[in-house]
């Protein structure tokens, strides 16, 4: 995989995670022009995810492959991205968020090859693991955006 697929990679998924802190509760902190491009591609894959099921429940698998390979290529980033903003990714990226990203990348490419193979129960195995890979980014890396996902709120009980 070149470089360059790598930050497109990197950036698609960034956008499910902004903003972004580590588990030490430091913000990364990103310029306001590669902010607002990650905002875009976070509407972008949330839009390819919620098509998803409906799509999938009605087997269209055509439908299916095309979403998930857009979420696999990176919706817009690829094209929008320049050359100082793949710098600055790599200058604040932490390690494990980028082999979260990959690992995220690559199940979208997956369930994209199942849906060619209209495999219902595998296309079904990748979308939980792509639902699976959001929950656990969003519970290291952005509990600030989804504060649902913050392990230390987990005091509250559930009265019947």
């Amino acid at each position: 995989m070149s470089a360059s697929n790598r930050v497109t990679i990197i950036v698609v998924s960034m956008l499910l995670f902004f903003p972004l802190t580590t588990l030490a509760g430091d913000k990364i902190l990103l310029s306001a022009d590669l902010r607002n491009l990650l905002g875009e591609e976070m509407v972008a894959i949330e839009n390819g995810m919620k098509n998803l099921v409906p799509a999938i429940a009605s087997g269209e698998w055509e439908q299916v492959a095309s979403i998930a390979q857009s979420i696999s290529n990176s919706f817009i980033m690829k094209q929008k991205l320049t050359t100082a903003q793949k710098d600055e990714l790599h200058r604040v990226l932490p390690g494990q968020f980028i082999e979260m990203d990959q690992e995220f990348h690559k199940s979208a490419g997956m369930l994209a090859h199942a849906a060619g193979m209209k495999n219902a129960d595998v296309v079904n195995f990748y979308f939980f693991k792509l639902n699976s890979a959001c929950i656990a980014c969003h519970t290291k890396y952005a509990t600030e955006r989804f504060p649902g996902l913050d392990k230390g709120n987990e005091g509250h009980s559930h009265q019947h």
